[in-house]
């Protein structure tokens, strides 16, 4: 308390003296960010005061939550020992037309208010950007989105000043000017000169990311084998089979055999998290599993709200979406997956308000065969009708199977296998095949197989004349869709580019079409 107080009184003498007041310089600019999906378009904080009776108008589209900062303002300033003019006050969060949300506004308004009153100067203001939350002692608060903040900041050059415990996050960003704070008065005696804020030196850089090991799974050769595929070429898949052989603890593994993320990608996906508010610095570069309980809203999957906020498969951007149980979610949930896993992104839209945030992920589903899970088991124990059965698959519809490149059944391992089975190949070698075949990607078409479009799929899949014919026959046999038989396509490329085998063989289509048949037991 008496630290603060010397240094909120030696702030005010220098301002007394140095900045006389005077009532015709009543106008301050301050420039913040708002959030916009993952968008942080710039805001210019203004303050004006005027004579009248003592009162504070805040105008530009406040939320509830910007709405109140004047209150935290007003105690921060008194609580810190600073002058709160009694004055007309009025503070308008330009452009008007857009949105402002969240508490990443209060210091910039509170140092407006400053500037406006002359207790600091506001020759440097226009070098800095603002964000911060206040406390009512003055302290600040951390804030959702500050790697998004920070990004547009490198981008003006200008020096980003935002609370201390938001800067390992933003300090991932390359060239950003960082000046971590943890109160109003530390900013306050930066811009008079008193005591400078610290550039922000802590290593951006996290441990390697580690992952659940595929040596765990015993036995399930064509499982593993499907996963690997699933890897090489970012393919959905589909696994079914009863409970307790292995499903969830395949797709747990999922993201261990994927390459490791560029810095782009891993830029874009701890932003989503940023501004979702959950994002961890130590789990940079790390992809994404996100395992949604089956009871999820449509919102909360695809993302919505007033304000919209990501959903479940934006924040499993650039890494796997796991939907266990998948016939219990919601009829209406997962159909509002097809348009995203197509596209790679979804727009929300309000009355009021419109962001788009990517939705690049890799689907991963899991399911028993029916109701109590045991259909087709040799000892009886099922006990699901025909109707019932059919009534549980039936969930799931035509079009979004369609979307589905591999459906595999897991079966039940016998006893003495699972008794005796030794480990399975770890993660690690699979892994150095699986960045193989996606650097062969890259080099023959710069994105993964499984987001070739049709004429990319007709330049660089097409297979060689005895895997035509066999696919043709596979089309009229099995009643295959335009989109199927893309999808086949794409997977048996895929198994080619494992293979390091320059066409698309008789073989390789057969194992792609062998990877699909599945779909027949579940129509």
């Amino acid at each position: 308390m008496t630290i603060g107080w010397a240094l909120s009184r030696q702030a005010r003498y220098t301002s007394r003296n140095l900045f006389k007041k005077d009532n015709s310089v009543s106008l301050a600019l301050v420039t913040s960010r708002a959030l916009v999906g993952l968008d942080a378009p710039e805001v210019t904080v203004e303050v004006h005061l005027a004579n009248g009776l003592p009162a504070l108008a805040l105008v530009g589209l406040p939320d509830t939550e910007v709405r109140e900062a004047r209150d935290r303002v007003r105690a921060a300033l008194l609580t810190s020992q600073l002058d709160f003019p009694q004055r007309r006050i009025t503070i308008n969060l330009a452009p008007a037309d857009l949105p402002k949300g969240g508490g990443c506004f209060d210091l910039p308004i509170a140092l407006g208010i400053l500037a406006a009153s002359s207790q600091i100067p506001t020759t440097h203001l226009k070098d800095y950007e603002f964000a911060g939350e206040l406390s009512l002692n003055g302290e600040l608060r951390p804030i959702r989105g500050a790697l998004a903040l920070a990004r547009q900041a490198a981008c003006t050059g200008r020096t980003l000043i935002l609370p201390a415990a938001n800067a390992p996050e933003a300090a991932l960003v390359r060239d950003v000017r960082l000046l971590p704070a943890t109160s109003l008065l530390a900013v306050v005696a930066h811009l008079c000169g008193h005591t400078l804020l610290v550039p922000y030196e802590g290593s951006p850089l996290a441990p390697p990311p580690t992952y659940p090991d595929l040596a765990d799974i015993k036995g399930q050769q064509a499982a593993r084998r499907a996963l690997e595929v699933a890897a090489s070429g970012q393919h959905s898949i589909l696994l079914f089979g009863p409970p307790g052989t292995g499903k969830s603890m395949l797709a747990q593994r999922l993201p261990g055999l994927l390459p490791p993320m560029s810095d782009n990608e891993a830029l874009e996906s701890a932003a989503i998290q940023s501004v979702e508010g959950s994002f961890q610095p130590a789990h940079w570069s790390r992809r994404p599993f996100r395992a949604p309980h089956h009871s999820a809203s449509t919102a909360a999957l695809v993302g919505g709200g007033s304000t919209p906020r990501p959903g479940e498969i934006s924040l499993a951007h650039q890494g796997i979406l796991f939907l266990d149980e998948l016939p219990e979610f919601d009829r209406r949930v997962l159909e509002a997956l097809r348009e995203p896993l197509e596209s790679g992104y979804i727009t929300i839209s309000r009355a009021a308000r419109r962001a788009e945030f990517p939705a690049r992920f890799q689907l991963v589903c899991a399911m028993n065969p029916c109701p109590c899970g045991y259909h087709g088991d040799l000892g009886g124990r099922c006990r699901c009708t025909p109707d019932q059965v059919l009534r549980y698959r039936n969930k799931l519809s035509g079009p979004l199977l369609d979307r589905i490149d591999l459906i595999l059944e897991v079966p039940p391992l016998p006893v003495g296998e699972l008794v005796n089975a030794p480990a399975g190949e770890p993660s690690t070698p699979v892994r150095e095949r699986v960045h193989l075949a996606w650097s062969r990607q890259m080099a023959r078409q710069g994105k993964p197989n499984a987001r070739l479009d049709s004429a990319e799929v007709d330049r660089w899949c097409r297979p060689d004349p005895g895997g035509e014919k066999l696919l043709q026959t596979a089309i009229t046999r099995l009643g295959l869709s335009a989109r199927a038989y893309h999808r086949i396509l794409k997977v048996a490329r895929t198994i080619a580019d494992m293979q390091d085998t320059g066409n698309v063989g008789h073989a390789h289509v057969a194992e792609a079409i062998q990877s699909r048949r599945g779909i027949s037991e579940l129509a």
